[in-house]
């Protein structure tokens, strides 16, 4: 949806997925789900506006669905292109940010499988140890595969752990950053996705305030690049990930 910025008028609107009436009480057949209750292929993060090196402005979103789906700002939301670059489904697809430096579109997939753990403590859920997760560049002109970089299954398999890769990407000249549920924070080359660096934070953490810390499954909010460092928080139990309490910061050299 576009909105003149002074006037707040709807200036143009596009459908990707129709009757997706979901909400959260569908995982249970509560009463506020509705019928029928869609599939949730919620758009789960902004869309970003970025000009391609043909000089063409395009509106790029990645959906839950898994597929990322590039508009036209200038033809009322016009579809360009649509790739698919995950299976999704709930909890799945593209959920939390994607990344482009003008010339690809980066993009994480959850894609996580999982038994719920509702009636245990929080986090802890029983995951697939290898389905899930997955980073894909497409060229952001035509939507066509550039790359594509393989999750990395559990090592060792433990409760909250999955390859799935929720969490938004974070990107600098040359690296794209994306956090696991596993609790690795990988760096990947932007020109092939070879894995340049990889740190394991699901683990305990001597901490500069002296409070016990440990890491564990990173979504949601993806690192920080700023002033030469990297900042990200690991722990996040909500779904069924791995808890933990920890603000990690990384010199970049």
């Amino acid at each position: 949806m576009a909105l003149e910025l002074k006037t707040g008028r709807i200036v143009w609107t596009t459908q990707v997925t129709a009757d997706d009436a979901y909400t959260s009480a569908c995982r249970n057949k509560g009463v506020n789900c509705p019928p029928p209750d869609g599939p949730d292929f919620d758009f789960g993060s902004s869309a970003i506006l970025e000009r391609a090196p043909n000089g063409k402005e395009i509106l790029v979103a990645g959906q839950k669905s898994g597929v990322v789906t590039a508009f036209d700002p200038d033809e009322k939301g016009k579809i360009l292109w649509q790739t698919r670059v995950g299976k999704g489904g709930l909890n799945g697809g593209v959920q939390w940010g994607m990344a482009t430096d003008g010339q690809k579109v980066y993009a994480a997939v959850s894609d996580v499988h999982a038994v719920m753990n509702t009636a245990g403590p929080v986090g802890g859920a029983t995951f697939d140890p290898v389905e899930g997760g997955g980073l894909t560049a497409l060229h952001l002109e035509n939507g066509t595969k550039a790359w594509f970089a393989a999750s990395h299954p559990c090592d060792p398999p433990r409760p909250g752990c999955s390859p799935g890769q929720s969490a938004a990407l974070a990107l600098i000249p040359g690296v794209v950053f994306s956090p696991g549920l596993d609790g690795h924070l990988r760096a990947f080359s932007t020109e092939d996705g070879t894995m340049v660096w990889d740190f394991d934070t699901a683990r305990e953490f001597s901490t500069v305030n002296g409070v016990p810390a440990k890491g564990g499954s990173m979504d949601g909010a993806g690192p920080v690049v700023a002033g030469g460092m990297v900042f990200v928080n690991s722990g996040y139990p909500r779904n069924g990930g791995m808890p933990g309490n920890v603000l990690l910061a990384f010199g970049v050299e």
